[in-house]
């Protein structure tokens, strides 16, 4: 999976990262399928190991262009675990209290405990991303906002939370289509919106924004991943593959019977 981790410092041309590419696996999707259900296998019994060692916490962050698929990557890389210990949390347009507060004071109230997952379906990043493509705070206030969210995952880092930021990483062509199947299919009107036909024309400035904020907040505890999201089984396959990896890296163990039980009989 380092073939998809940007390393710290270094200059992103999203043109240069395919969005169809396979680098690393070199099976074919129903490969990919079945090597995401044993992935899937292994994940429900480390997401049990996190939460009942309550050490350590994950926070994974999902970004990309509208119809990238933030929805199903979530459900399909998270089938099947205990919903106890993991969480969604989706951030809209602020509401007026949270919009008179700094911008990551409703981010802090969602990241993880101890023991527990949870999934960001967008997040803070959507304060250097939206609010600079549509000019809603100003160039030095999302400048800045650079280095306050690299401080403030360094806190969930130093706190015990295990960071992991994925861009899912959509070709223009491959959401025109997706977008299109959303017309043309009655059980995906819902899903359809005016503001996906606008957002997709402003489709050049909002990847060099994404370039320019994985550029900056990039870091060695919390890197971004660059995952190619054209074929949906891969970037489910990547996906899981980073966040199994990053459990495994953790060495976890159950905890052990507290001393006043031991010789206990019932």
């Amino acid at each position: 999976m380092k073939n998809y981790q940007v390393r710290p410092g270094s200059k992103l041309q999203l043109r240069e990262w395919g969005t169809d590419d396979t680098t690393g696996f070199d099976g074919k999707k129903s490969g990919g399928i079945e090597r995401l259900a044993k992935l899937r296998a292994e994940l429900e019994p480390l997401q049990e190991l996190l939460y009942a060692g309550h050490q350590h916490s994950v926070l994974v962050v999902l970004q990309g262009m509208d119809t990238a698929g933030k929805d199903g990557t979530i459900r399909r890389v998270f089938e099947g675990v205990n919903p106890q210990g993991v969480r969604v949390a989706q951030f809209r347009v602020p509401t007026p209290i949270e919009a008179g507060h700094d911008f990551l004071w409703r981010i802090h109230a969602q990241t993880p405990e101890k023991g527990e997952i949870v999934i960001f379906n967008r997040s803070h990043y959507e304060d250097v991303l939206a609010a600079r493509v549509h000019r809603l705070v100003t160039e030095a206030t999302w400048r800045r906002r650079y280095r306050e969210i690299n401080e403030f995952e360094q806190l969930l880092v130093d706190s015990g939370t295990r960071i992991l930021k994925f861009y899912l990483h959509l070709s223009e062509e491959e959401q025109k289509r997706r977008l299109k199947a959303r017309l043309d299919d009655p059980t995906k009107h819902w899903k359809f919106s005016a503001s996906d036909v606008a957002e997709r024309r402003l489709w050049p400035k909002y990847v060099r924004a994404y370039e320019e904020a994985v550029e900056q907040t990039s870091t060695k505890e919390a890197p971004w991943y660059i995952v190619p999201s054209d074929r949906k089984w891969f970037r489910d396959l990547v996906v899981c593959t980073v966040l199994v990896e990053a459990l495994r890296s953790l060495k976890m163990k159950f905890p052990p019977l507290p001393p006043e039980f031991k010789g206990e009989r019932l």
